[in-house]
């Protein structure tokens, strides 16, 4: 199928896609813990009994059961030199089922891993771990791709360009959100949709995790922004516990009811996920067969997006300075750092820039005796993980810059692409390959131009190369081009009126290098301020400074004030009342120039900010000023996680950040633990031991492993069993050790039955222990219906239930 006809069907019918497999298969014999994909080769009559029912039932697609064969979850069973075989096997089964007049979609799931720094596992490794499965679809016939159940966006990523750079199917990518509305790496919806449908995605959407409820708003986020179909497949409500078993709390008519909502809010692509049937299917689309169509636009505005955040550049929004503090251009101190790939000390640059308003970061490695290409890799990788706001990634050299957009999180910003031959011929087209926006500087192989005309003539013939490409206009920012007013008096005049040729007429954004119109001048702040002033006043909407400035900060605020950019001045009056905060804050508790207090702030921070590479530098120095290791435990390194815990309540902090400060913490734990012990007093009470494990038949691990980390962190002895552990291994290991708490962990619906084994065998041999569960897919009412003694939605409430428990 080629992508053409994909969307042609698209633009006549809503596509319907089969029901659950998962749950499907359970009911009929699949033991837990076994390889699904191996199991359905094995039995491979049972697959086309449902997928023949799904077919019967309308469904004009079906996933062949191809989920988790990738690499790196085949590995988990041993099975990853069946990969091919496996796969060609999994979709001949299907087309056997199915036949040629309904489609057989190849199925990439998440591998398990997560990416570097966050593990071992390189982003480069993910996108390898996928192509294999992908060329081995491919080769088997697969009409179209779904990437689904996605919880991070890099690895949804990393497995569209795999299936990019390997063939030119349509491919859709489907992430799975919490009830927060973001996923597990905190990706709202519509951060996601504008990543993935720039990267290249045939249809965006969203599956399992929850009901068709909760999905209606996710649709209508997305949908005005949307250049791509919509696809959704919920699960039939949430999973309850009923005489030993798990189901699902919606019906096949309620079901059908809120996909008949899901459509009129703009999904064009619908099925059904786990605990869904051929029933559902049935009636789902008897319910939507006469629904018109809900369209796609055809823009979506000028947006860059990181992990965790869009901005929107232009119209009547805030004009945006990007931070130009990371370039080591001058700056020996950024230099001696990156020389050591130390990017912690990048990482508090980008955080003190946004802490001042930067709500963009350009990026800039460039330099002599390093390799850029490894050095943007690193900054990109450290940067995405802690830093919200989008990264604007900035180098001479295509090879560093294509190395930054590769592994970015995010649509990211390129700085910048030029009318010079080389710009045009390579940079332009991986820009667009990686969905980045760019910076259109008007530059040629001869030179700047020598008139306002000539401007504009390069302006276009270089937006005429990206409109081949498929960029338009809103995906462009035009630079101004400043030049030093000391050498040419007419430099503001001809940037602004650039900058008001670009909004009036042209219609793109506009940045400038704000600081380059003050070279060679006194004073150049007062110079630099007034032409943002001035700048702002022609349609200015982006530029590039240094955030600390406090006037220059100040001025643009009250300028987008007079600009009708900042609706009832609600910005200008926040910032203001922040800086007032921060003041009276200071005056109560003095200035910080005491060392002791200096090097407090630093550990807190460098927990919060997870810099674990540094950490131990500061907890050195305060040991050495006679700071007992207790004293930092206690006073400095135990708030500094529960602020960390508060954060990730607060959904300021997501996954990633909470692995990142929990490992910092870690590292301050594993060097003073030595010192502690030594200096043990007999009234120190003996830390209270809990054995942690995945129940037997699930191989999902990052969960569990963070529980584990926050609770060493927090002062608990732990027992980490790992994952697909047995019930029996569970509680010898309670026993063995005495344990106060064992807590269970379980990702899927067909395992979670097995946390009520690992209790009834508990009180069966007596213990004492307490059994808390947690999981994605367990509830509190759960938990009371098999008799734990607790549930935990995250690590943060483990940690708390952990010690109430054992008070």
């Amino acid at each position: 199928m080629t992508k053409r006809e994909f969307k042609e069907y698209l633009e006549k019918n809503i596509l319907i896609l089969d029901g659950a497999t998962g749950t499907e298969l359970q009911k009929r014999g699949m033991p837990r813990g076994v390889c699904p994909e191996k199991w359905v080769i094995d039995n491979k009559e049972v697959i086309i009994d449902i997928q023949r029912g799904y077919k019967e039932s309308g469904s004009k697609a079906v996933y062949a059961c191809t989920f988790g064969c990738n690499s790196i979850k085949l590995a988990e069973f041993g099975l990853e030199d069946q990969l091919v075989e496996m796969n060609k096997e999994l979709v001949r089964i299907s087309r056997e089922a199915v036949g040629d007049d309904v489609w057989v979609i190849g199925d990439l799931s998440p591998t398990g891993a997560q990416i570097y720094p966050l593990s071992n596992y390189h982003f480069e490794d993910i996108v390898n771990a996928y192509k294999p499965q992908v060329k081995a679809l491919v080769e088997a016939g697969v009409d179209l791709f779904v990437i689904e159940t996605m919880m991070n966006i890099n690895e949804a990523r990393a497995a569209l360009i795999a299936v990019k750079e390997t063939c030119d199917l349509p491919v859709m990518v489907s992430m799975t959100y919490e009830k927060s509305g973001y996923t597990l790496n905190g990706t709202d919806p519509v951060t996601a949709l504008i990543t993935l449908q720039n990267l290249g995605a045939d249809a965006v959407g969203c599956n399992c995790s929850t009901g068709p409820n909760d999905m209606i708003d996710i649709v209508k986020a997305m949908k005005p922004y949307a250049k791509v179909p919509l696809i959704v497949k919920p699960n039939a409500g949430l999973p309850k516990y009923e005489n030993g078993e798990t189901v699902f709390d919606m019906d096949e008519d309620e079901f059908s009811h809120y996909g008949t909502l899901l459509a009129e809010a703009g999904a064009n692509i619908i099925g059904g996920c786990c605990g869904t049937t051929k029933t559902f299917i049935s009636k789902l689309k008897d319910k939507v067969k006469d629904i018109d169509i809900r369209m796609w636009t055809d823009r979506q505005g000028s947006i860059l997006t990181s992990e965790r955040k869009s901005v929107t550049i232009g119209g009547n929004n805030p004009t945006i300075i990007v931070g130009e503090r990371i370039n080591p251009t001058g700056k020996k101190k950024l230099q001696e750092h990156l020389r050591n790939k130390n990017m912690d000390y990048v990482v508090s640059l980008a955080h003190e820039q946004i802490e001042k308003g930067a709500r963009v970061l350009d990026v800039n490695v460039g330099m002599n005796g390093i390799d850029e290409v490894d050095i943007m890799k690193q900054a990109i990788e450290q940067l995405s993980t802690f830093v919200k706001v989008p990264l604007c990634i900035d180098s001479s050299n295509i090879d560093a810059i294509e190395a930054g957009l590769r592994i970015y999180p995010g649509r990211a910003l390129v700085n910048s692409i030029s009318l010079e031959q080389h710009k045009i011929d390579k940079l332009l087209p991986i820009a667009k390959k990686y969905g980045a926006m760019f910076i259109l500087l008007p530059l040629s192989d001869k030179g700047l131009p020598k008139s306002i005309d000539e401007k504009h003539e390069i302006i276009n013939t270089v937006y005429s190369h990206a409109r081949e490409l498929g960029y338009q206009k809103e995906d462009i920012i035009v630079d101004g081009l400043v030049t030093t007013i000391a050498s040419n008096s007419k430099a503001a005049a001809l940037t602004l009126e650039t900058i008001e040729w670009c909004s009036r007429e042209f219609g793109t954004g506009t940045i400038v290098g704000l600081s380059n119109i003050s070279f060679g001048l006194p004073e150049r702040k007062l110079i630099n301020t007034a032409f943002l002033a001035m700048g702002i006043g022609k349609g200015l909407t982006m530029a590039i400074a240094n955030p600390s400035d406090e006037l220059l900060m100040n001025i643009m605020r009250a300028s987008d004030v007079l600009a009708m950019r900042d609706k009832d001045s609600l910005t200008y009056i926040e910032s203001f009342s922040k800086q007032e905060k921060k003041t009276k804050s200071k005056e109560i508790a003095g200035v910080d120039t005491n060392e002791e207090i200096d090097i407090k702030q630093a550990i807190f921070h460098m927990v919060v900010n997870g810099e674990k590479e540094t950490i131990l530098d500061n907890i050195k120095k305060s040991i050495d000023n006679g700071d007992l290791p207790k004293v930092i435990i206690k006073e400095y390194l135990i708030p500094a996680i529960t602020k960390v815990g508060e954060l990730f309540e607060e959904k300021t902090y997501f996954l990633p950040q909470l692995i990142m400060s929990a490992e910092t913490m870690k590292v301050a734990m594993d060097y003073l633990d030595p010192l502690l012990e030594k200096g043990r007093s007999k009234e120190i009470k003996q830390k209270k031991k809990v054995v942690i494990a995945t129940v037997k038949g699930d191989i999902h691990d990052i969960g569990k492993n963070l529980v584990a980390l926050m609770l060493k962190n927090h002062g608990f002895e732990v027992i980490d069993l790992g994952k697909d552990v047995a019930k029996e291994v569970i509680v010898e290991k309670a026993k063995e050790v005495d344990a106060d708490i064992i807590a269970l962990s379980a990702l899927m619906t067909t395992t979670m039955l097995e946390m009520e084994n690992v209790i009834r065998l508990v009180k069966e041999k007596g213990l004492r222990s307490k059994v808390i569960i947690g999981g994605a897919v367990i509830t509190n009412d759960y938990a009371k219906e098999i008799g734990a003694d607790g549930y935990s939605e995250d690590a943060n409430m483990a940690v708390k239930l952990a010690h109430q428990l054992t008070k």
